[in-house]
């Protein structure tokens, strides 16, 4: 046999039956793509960075366990309402059922919804909070995220202590109808308890917060924060043109946009953000 020659490979079944282009690779998932440099970014040091660009700041997706465990302080998290479930109250299907797209999204996350909420302490400073999960549908509202967030505001008042609620959201679930839109006003409702306290209710916008979400407690804080560059509004801009036939600012709907015209107190970056909301609580709670 020349010295050149190779023996073939044998492979075993399962690599045989699967096509080449669906085979797992060592260096999926390692690297990254940032959606405005587009720079290559190894994933590991992007998320130690808070997943914020280093070339560019720009301030990818964090997922929200992982934006509650790097804000509040360590093994302070303590978790409610996991048990509440979504269910199907219209029977609604379109590509899918309603009720398989929960059943299938619950188990690719591992989250009951799109909503995790609990109580907490930053810099010492006891909180009721609550983050969307926005891979869960689009962090949408339904009947339960609505109900978790109500309670956010009840566990606040009852306990005398301040709320913060990071928002990214597409806005109602349109799969519940009816059920979904009456959230607003429940969740709304819960502030106006609050508020007969002395606590702030701090609210932070993330990129995107729009729709029912937008529409309702995420506009009512007393403390009004924003990520660089988010999207925040009630319907998109294309929607917007097309209703009153004029071409919007540049930026329109951005933070940047809002904090210049009066809609939000301050934008704030990500690595500053629990100092910032130290200080806010120390002050106001």
């Amino acid at each position: 046999m020349a010295w050149f020659s190779k023996k073939p490979r044998i492979s075993t079944p399962s690599e045989a039956e699967q096509p080449t282009e669906s085979r797992p690779s060592r260096m999926e998932g390692l690297w990254a793509k940032c959606e405005t440099c587009d720079e290559i970014l190894y994933r590991q040091d992007l998320e130690k960075n808070w997943m914020v660009c280093p070339h560019c700041e720009h301030h990818h997706y964090w997922p929200a366990r992982a934006r509650l465990a790097a804000l509040l302080d360590p093994d302070s998290f303590e978790e409610f309402d996991k048990e509440l479930e979504p269910q199907d109250p219209l029977g609604f299907s379109d590509t899918k059922k309603y009720k398989d797209r929960i059943k299938s999204t619950r188990k690719s996350l591992g989250e009951p919804d799109a909503f995790v909420s609990g109580m907490g302490r930053i810099e010492g400073h006891q909180v009721s909070v609550g983050c969307f999960v926005f891979e869960f549908m689009g962090g949408s509202m339904g009947s339960v995220v609505g109900e978790k967030v109500a309670r956010v505001f009840e566990r606040a008042h009852e306990l005398k202590c301040s709320a913060i609620i990071f928002s990214a959201s597409g806005g109602a679930r349109m799969q519940e109808g009816i059920f979904s839109l009456m959230q607003m006003a429940k969740t709304s409702a819960a502030i106006a308890r609050f508020r007969t306290g002395t606590r702030p209710y701090v609210s932070v916008l993330l990129n995107p917060t729009t729709g029912g979400v937008a529409a309702s407690f995420s506009w009512l804080g007393d403390v009004m924060l924003a990520e660089p560059k988010a999207l925040i509004g009630f319907a998109g801009p294309r929607v917007i043109e097309q209703t009153i036939r004029q071409k919007l600012p540049e930026g329109f709907q951005r933070s940047e946009f809002l904090l210049e015209h009066g809609m939000i107190d301050s934008i704030v970056h990500r690595k500053e953000l629990r100092t910032k909301l130290g200080t806010i609580l120390g002050l106001l709670g």
